[in-house]
């Protein structure tokens, strides 16, 4: 079973690559504030690499959260579109054992359907000047 991890809640964004519970690939770039523009060409091209296409992935497992809200929202938003568009399973997944988890969620067959980003935190919002 091929999975596709994505983590983009900080300004490094991570690729992985799995077959079953053994690491295929690993991919790390400094996305900052590319990450909308370069994502999808960086996961074809890591992808690429790895002699794999999207229609061998089983599922794909994403970085929940918290962190950062753009970068939250532009990497769940291609993991939801993805395993939509694929008709496989998406899990998301909290905390350091992050990958660990979403693996054993994904070997035990679960899927989340859509996933929805944790910040953290309530929105800080401003108010406007007048």
């Amino acid at each position: 079973m091929m999975y596709l991890g994505i983590r983009t809640d900080s300004p490094e964004a991570e690729f992985y690559l799995y077959d079953g519970q053994k690491q295929v690939a690993k991919h790390r770039w400094q996305a900052d504030r590319q990450l909308a523009k370069d994502l999808l060409g960086q996961l074809e091209a890591f992808l690429t690499k790895c002699d794999t296409s999207f229609d061998e992935l089983n599922g794909l497992f994403v970085f929940q959260g918290p962190g950062s809200f753009t970068g939250l929202r532009i990497g769940i938003t291609v993991c939801n579109t993805a395993a939509y568009a694929l008709d496989i399973p998406v899990v998301a997944v909290q905390g350091d054992a992050w990958v660990d988890g979403a693996l054993k969620r994904l070997a035990a067959g679960e899927d989340d359907k859509v996933v929805l980003p944790f910040y953290g935190a309530e929105a800080r919002i401003t108010l406007p000047k007048k």
